[in-house]
């Protein structure tokens, strides 16, 4: 599978400070995963990665199980000891019951986000 043209190895052979600035910390970026669309917000504070995910258009081929695999080894590789996913799944322009059903089996919960709103919400240990 590859992200913006480019393979899982090659993206990680990148430097620490290339792959930090792929990123955008704090900032929305669009990227292409596979066969699908991903617009994504990536935040850090101490030791907690926060992943924001906004949209998810097209994919099934197993890109959010490749997608959190890369970024459970990236948190791994700097020494965050949490990640915060954020799915905006629930309130956007046409909800997918599919990925919610998959999200909620794998441990995600929905609440009521003081700034988001409504999503699905799970912390990982790493």
């Amino acid at each position: 599978m590859q992200i913006e043209g480019a393979t899982i190895d090659e993206l990680s052979a990148l430097s620490i400070e290339d792959q930090d600035s792929l990123l955008a910390f704090g900032r929305p970026i669009a990227f292409r995963i596979g066969s699908a669309e991903v617009l994504a917000e990536f935040n850090r504070e101490a030791s907690l990665l926060s992943v924001n995910l906004a949209h998810v258009e097209g994919g099934g081929e197993g890109i959010l199980v490749t997608l959190w695999k890369l970024i459970e080894r990236y948190a791994q590789q700097r020494g965050y000891t949490t990640i915060q996913w954020n799915v905006h799944a629930l309130t956007c322009a046409k909800p997918n019951a599919r990925l919610q059903r998959f999200l909620r089996m794998n441990g995600f919960t929905e609440v009521e986000h003081p700034v988001y709103g409504r999503i699905l919400t799970r912390q990982t240990v790493v």
